[in-house]
This record gives structure tokens, sequence and C-alpha cells, in this order.
């Protein structure tokens, strides 16, 4: 191999680590995100009825069910209009109903205070 085929060589090889290292460390970086909408809590006939994610779901866990997040997902839920905050597990999907984010369990509804109303509005704030 003659110098310049080598230069090239060591060339690419540079820029394909250097791609490669920054692409990465893109994979490896947490994006914070949020969403604001309205959340619900479910009722006492899904005691115990199996979950999306398999998991038979438990009113006093502090779970919820979102539409995309995947399960796993740790969410920290704030009551908009109080403050009070709550951090649930990502294991089923939901809610269905028109306007609303995410459907807590009954445990998770009593940290935010609102078994009485029925809906609040929320900021869901999570890492991906």
């Amino acid at each position: 191999m003659d110098i310049r085929s080598r230069s090239i060589l060591t060339a690419c090889v540079a820029v394909w680590l250097m791609f490669g290292h920054v692409a990465m460390s893109q994979a490896h970086q947490t994006e914070a995100r949020t969403q604001e909408g309205i959340a619900s809590f479910y009722s006492d006939r899904f005691q115990g009825r199996t979950t999306a994610s398999g998991e038979p779901f438990d009113q006093q866990a502090l779970t919820a069910a979102h539409p995309t997040l995947p399960f796993g997902t740790r969410v920290t839920v704030t009551r908009e209009d109080n403050g009070r905050e709550v951090e649930v597990l990502i294991n089923d999907r939901g809610p269905y109903a028109k306007g609303r984010i995410i459907d807590l369990s009954k445990r998770a509804a009593k940290a935010l205070g609102m078994l009485k109303r029925g809906t609040v509005p929320v900021e869901i704030s999570y890492v991906r």
C-alpha cells in the first residue's frame, strides 16, 4: 500500500470513528420532555385485571396508563392547580376518553388530591 492510499484510509477511519462517537454520544443523552393535559384515574372495577404490559392492575401501586410512552417509563405527574406531584410507572395503555393524557391508579390520584374531582389538569415530565 502506497503512502497516498494509507493516508486516504487513515482519514476515512478517523471520520468514521468521529461520526460513530457523535452518534454514540447522542444515543446516551437523555432528553427531558413534558406534556400538559387532563388526568383521570381508574375505576375500582379494573382492580386485578391484566394491563397492556401483562401485569395485573393494582389500585395501590403507583402506576399509570399512557397512550404512547414505553412500558417501564417513570413519569412525574404534577397537578397544575395545586402543585402536588407523584411519580408513577407506565404499565398500561390509555386513557381512551377524549382530551385525557394519563390514567392514574387510585393511590397516585390520592397523592394528587383528585379523588373527589375525578379529573384535573396536569403536567407530565418524563425522561426518554
